[in-house]
C-alpha cells in the first residue's frame, strides 16, 4: 500500500440527516411509499419527518449516500484522507451533521444556505427493507460557484480520486461534469454510483453526459435493471448489463472502465475488458442483519478506499463487502 496524500479522495453529493424508524405497512400506505425504494419527497410526503420523530421514536443519523461512502472510506484510510462537498442549511440539523462527520474524521466543505433547511431523508424500515423519502432542502441548492471557489477547487486539484453519487444529478450536473473533466484531463480516478432506480429513469440525460467519464461505476441489481430498461437494453441479465456499462464510450482511454453490480447476498458481478468475474459475498446469519440502509454506500466506501490505497481490484471488492457486512449489523449507515 502506497502512503496516501492528504485528502486524496474527494466526494460530492447531498448531505442529509436521516430520520430513521421501524415502521409498518400502514405507515408506507399513508404516504404512498414502496417497501424497498428511494424517492424525492413531494408535497404529500412532507408530513413524514415529524410523524417519524413524534410517533415512531426515530433516530437521527448523518446520511446522504456519498457522505456515508466518504465516512466509510475515511474509516479505512489514514487520517485526513477524505473530504466531502455538499449543501446544508444554517440550522440544528447541520450542527448534528457536523458532529457526526467530525467523529468519523471526515472533512466537510459544506455550502451553507441561510434560507433553506438542511436536507432530510425519512427512512422507514419494515423487516429487512427500507423505504427512503428525501426532501433535499439546502442540498438542492449546491452550485458550481462553491465547487470553483478557490479554497474548494484547491482540494479538487489536490485529490487523486473523485467519488460522485448519482443523486447529485438531480441537483447540479455542472459540478459533476467539472469534476469528471478534471479527472479525465489529469488521468485521475472518477468513481460514480448509480444511486437509485429513479436516476436512470428520470435523469437519463445528465446521467448519460457523465457516463464517458466513469472509470468505475457501481450499482445494485435494481439500479442495473432500471438502467437497462431506460436505455432500451433488451436484457434483464445482470452480467450482460454490467458488460454494457463497462463498454460504453470513454473519455479517458488510459483507463479501462470497470462496472460493479452488487446483488445483496448473491455474488458481486464485475465487468472489465469484456470479461465477467463474480465475487461471493461475506456470509452472514440472517438473524445478524439489523438494517440494510447504507449497505451499498458502505460497499462503495470500502471499495473506493481500496482504490485510493492502490490495492488490487479483488481486494477493493473484498473491502467493500467487508464494510457492507459490518454496516448491516448496525442501525443506520453507521
Amino acid at each position: 500500500m502506497s502512503p496516501t496524500k492528504d485528502y486524496a479522495l474527494l466526494c460530492l453529493e447531498n448531505p442529509l440527516l436521516d430520520i430513521q424508524a421501524q415502521g409498518n405497512e400502514a405507515l408506507l400506505e399513508k404516504y404512498g411509499l414502496k417497501a424497498n425504494d428511494a424517492i424525492l419527497a413531494e408535497e404529500k410526503h412532507l408530513g413524514i419527518y415529524e410523524d417519524l420523530l413524534n410517533n415512531y421514536s426515530a433516530k437521527l443519523i448523518a446520511g446522504g449516500g456519498a457522505q456515508n461512502t466518504a465516512r466509510g472510506a475515511q474509516y479505512l484510510l489514514p487520517p485526513n484522507s477524505t473530504v466531502f462537498l455538499g449543501g446544508v442549511g444554517d440550522d440544528k440539523y447541520a450542527a448534528i451533521l457536523h458532529d457526526a462527520v467530525k467523529q468519523a474524521g471526515l472533512r466537510v466543505e459544506y455550502r451553507v444556505d441561510k434560507k433553506e433547511k438542511t436536507g432530510r431523508c425519512g427512512v422507514v424500515i419494515t423487516g429487512h427493507d427500507r423505504s427512503m423519502c428525501t426532501d433535499l432542502g439546502a442540498a438542492n441548492h449546491y452550485d458550481i460557484e462553491h465547487l470553483k471557489s478557490p479554497e474548494v477547487w484547491k482540494l479538487v486539484e489536490g485529490a487523486t480520486h473523485y467519488f460522485v453519487g448519482g443523486y447529485h444529478l438531480t441537483v447540479c450536473p455542472p459540478a459533476i461534469q467539472a469534476l469528471a473533466e478534471e479527472a479525465a484531463k489529469n488521468n485521475k480516478v472518477f468513481v460514480f454510483s448509480l444511486s437509485a432506480p429513479f436516476i436512470s429513469q428520470f435523469f437519463k440525460d445528465p446521467l448519460d453526459a457523465s457516463a464517458p467519464y466513469w472509470d468505475y461505476v457501481i450499482g445494485n441489481e435494481t439500479e442495473a435493471l432500471a438502467y437497462a430498461e431506460s436505455h432500451g437494453l433488451e436484457t434483464k441479465d445482470i452480467k450482460e448489463i454490467a458488460k454494457h456499462l463497462a463498454a460504453l464510450p470513454k473519455a479517458n482511454s488510459k483507463r479501462d472502465r470497470v462496472a460493479i453490480i452488487t446483488q445483496g447476498t448473491l455474488p458481486t458481478v464485475v465487468a472489465e475488458k469484456g470479461e465477467i468475474t463474480e465475487y461471493p459475498v461475506h456470509a452472514i446469519e440472517k438473524s445478524m442483519i439489523n438494517d440494510t440502509t447504507g449497505a451499498g454506500d458502505a460497499f462503495a466506501g470500502g471499495f473506493t478506499a481500496g482504490l485510493v490505497a492502490g490495492v488490487p481490484l479483488a481486494q477493493c471488492i473484498d473491502q467493500g463487502q467487508w464494510l457492507a457486512k459490518l454496516s448491516i449489523q448496525e442501525l443506520g449507515p453507521s
